[in-house]
Parts: structure tokens; C-alpha cells; sequence
């Protein structure tokens, strides 16, 4: 596979000609897991670890690599290793606040060019958490696609309610209907995939994300557990009584289907922490920003204000009162959690002009 296959373009190599050295070479970051890396490069794809230097000199986690990212590398041991020396700049990237009550960024996946949102229709289907996905998706400057799943769970009725319940909310992103078993829904998803792009899956564990890759790469084992010839075939296990699947992805990794396109799979998110989405926000609730605009107070927080458009289109019933909670909710999030980040990182810095001032103490003996 050449490196044009794997989604190299101009843009990347002229960044490549600034940052990386010329005894070094371009690969894809294609599996993060534990800390280790595998790189796809032009001889293929193997392992990979950080130089210390690029481990010391980097900010944050956010400067590490990540799965989808362009790296410049150097080979060793017979090409069968690889150290990391640079990431090149990203044009597009997932990152949401790290899970727990550390306030930080965690990256989790880079030069991606359309997102697709997963939500099963029968257990997990949310509207407030599509849009947190939504949020994060768009701030990133990914293209988003919401794909309903296991539509062979509910009648037309209610598949038609659900659809009717994202527009409700003013989510407008494009709405794909499907099914694993029946395969409704998939050649929809398969006109979408164009060779040399990158795509990946968002979604809760179990709502068919691993399953939904061996079905565009037509690698579904058949019957007699015999998969065809150079198959993608992920771990996939049967769905409960509830008709929820159960988590099977271990890690982040970057699967070439055959048609040339690029799709990263990766484990289910529990925690959607908003930091940094101020972009992301607007673009996501955009018919909130709109209304905004012709509130009396440009400041208005559209909760008591008086002359408040946002609150009497809720009143009017032009706009979704849960979606108006919901952007509330998120806005007031995003806000603490980037200041909280904000003072961390100032702390941090004042803590390391202290750390150099204070005089080295001369340990050396007396003569």
C-alpha cells in the first residue's frame, strides 16, 4: 500500500518538507494502544516508539501522536522498528476532557474527515448525547453523519419518531437509518466512502460500531466460520436480550477497507467532557446562536433577561426547551472546565519560573 493510499496528500507533504529532517520518512500513526504505536510507512506497517526528545519537548498530551496522525520517522533494526521524531501538523482532530475529574485534554484521534455518530435505535438513542458527540465532532472540523442502528429492533413507526425527534431538537446533520442483520441502510453508507479519505465511528459500546467495519469490508465471517481471503474481521459478540451489544474494541486503530477508504475504530466513550468547544457550540446550535442575536442584552444568558429571543422562541414552541437546557448545560461545562484549565496551566508555569530561580545548592564537599 503507498502512502497516497493511506491519505498523504499535498497538504501533508509540504508540511513534511518544514518538519521533518531529510534522513527521515513519513508514515500514518495506524493503532495506539497502552502507550505503544504501530506506523505505516512505505515499507509497511510496523511497531514505533517516542524519542525522548519528542516526549520532553512536548507541551501536553495533545502534542503526543494519535491514531490517524502523519509522523516523521526513522527505521531501525532492519526496518522492523521505528522512532517517532515529529507529528506534523493535524487539519482536523477528536479531543474531549480527559474521563475523571483531572482537567485536561485527551486526544483521541487526527485527520479525520467525516465522523460517523452512532446511536442504536432500541436501548441507546438519546438526543442530549448525540449532541454532546456533535459538539465534539464539529469543534474538531469534521464533518458529522448520524447513523441510527439496529433498525430491525423497532417498527417504521418508531424508527420514523426517533428520526423525527433529532430534527425536532434543530439537529440538522445527515441521518442514515440502518440495520447489521438485514443490511438496510448500508449501501447508503457505502456511497458515502471515497478512496483515500478517513472516516471513523463514534458511539456507546455495544451499539454495533465493530461489526458495522466487517460489513463494509464485506469481512463477516460466513457460516462455516471461514472468513474470505485478506477479510477485515473485528471481535464481535452477540447482542443481549435487550438488544445491546457488548463492548469488543481494545484500542484505536486505522483499517483500510477495500475500497479505499480509511475508517478508525475505536473503544466506547462513557464520559464526554466538554473543554475548549466554544466553535463547536455554535456551529452545533447554531438556531440558538441565531436567536441570540436579537436578544436586548448582548450579554444575555437567556435565563431572566427581559427581551430574551431565545426564551420567547422556547415560549412560541419554535424552539426545543430540552435543547435550550441542554446548550445551557453544555456552555456552562465548557466555561469551568477551561477555566479550570486556564488556572492549572498558569499554576504550572508560575511553578516552573520558582523551580528555576531558586539557586542551585552546591552539593560538592569542602576540600
Amino acid at each position: 500500500m503507498e502512502l497516497r493510499d493511506l491519505g498523504l496528500d499535498q497538504w501533508f507533504v509540504d508540511r513534511a518538507l518544514e518538519q521533518c529532517d531529510p534522513d527521515l520518512s513519513i508514515a500514518r500513526v495506524t493503532a495506539v494502544e497502552r502507550g505503544g504505536y504501530l506506523v505505516h510507512g512505505e515499507q509497511g506497517e510496523i511497531p514505533a516508539e517516542l524519542t525522548g526528545r519528542l516526549q520532553f519537548v512536548a507541551g501536553g498530551s495533545t502534542d503526543l501522536p494519535t491514531v490517524g496522525d502523519w509522523v516523521c520517522v526513522r527505521e531501525r533494526d532492519g526496518g522492523t522498528q521505528a522512532n517517532i521524531h515529529a507529528v506534523l501538523p493535524r487539519r482536523s482532530s477528536l479531543r474531549r476532557k480527559v474521563p475523571g475529574k483531572d482537567i485536561d485534554f485527551q486526544l483521541i484521534a487526527a485527520n479525520i474527515d467525516v465522523a460517523f455518530v452512532i446511536q442504536a435505535c432500541h436501548f441507546d438513542f438519546n438526543v442530549r448525547r448525540l449532541e454532546r458527540y456533535l459538539v465534539m465532532v464539529r469543534e474538531g472540523g469534521i464533518e458529522p453523519v448520524v447513523l441510527l442502528t439496529k433498525t430491525d429492533l423497532v417498527s417504521a413507526a418508531e424508527l420514523q419518531d426517533l428520526v423525527g425527534r433529532i430534527r425536532d431538537a434543530g439537529i440538522d446533520a445527515r441521518i442514515i437509518t440502518l440495520s447489521n442483520v438485514t443490511g438496510a441502510g448500508l449501501d447508503e453508507v457505502r456511497e458515502l466512502l471515497v478512496p483515500g479519505r478517513t472516516y471513523c465511528l463514534l458511539g456507546s459500546s455495544g451499539v454495533g460500531k465493530s461489526t458495522l467495519i466487517n460489513r463494509l469490508a464485506d469481512g463477516a465471517a460466513p457460516a462455516d466460520g471461514a472468513a474470505p481471503p485478506d477479510a477485515v474481521v473485528l471481535p464481535t459478540q452477540a447482542v443481549s436480550h435487550t438488544g445491546e451489544g457488548r463492548h469488543t474494541t481494545t484500542r484505536r486503530q486505522l483499517i483500510a477497507l477495500d475500497g479505499g477508504a480509511l475508517l478508525i475504530d475505536m473503544p466506547g466513550m462513557r464520559e464526554l467532557g466538554m473543554i475548549g468547544v466554544s466553535e463547536g457550540l455554535e456551529d452545533t446550535f447554531a438556531d440558538i446562536a441565531e436567536l441570540a442575536t436579537k436578544c436586548r442584552f448582548t450579554d444575555c444568558r437567556h435565563a431572566s433577561e427581559p427581551g430574551c429571543a431565545v426564551r420567547a422562541a422556547v415560549e412560541r414552541h419554535d424552539l426545543d426547551a430540552g435543547r435550550l437546557r441542554n446548550y445551557l448545560k453544555l456552555s456552562k461545562e465548557a466555561a469551568f472546565h477551561d477555566l479550570s484549565y486556564l488556572e492549572r496551566r498558569q499554576k504550572a508555569r508560575e511553578f516552573g519560573r520558582m523551580a528555576r530561580s531558586v539557586p542551585k545548592r552546591n552539593t560538592s564537599r569542602g576540600r
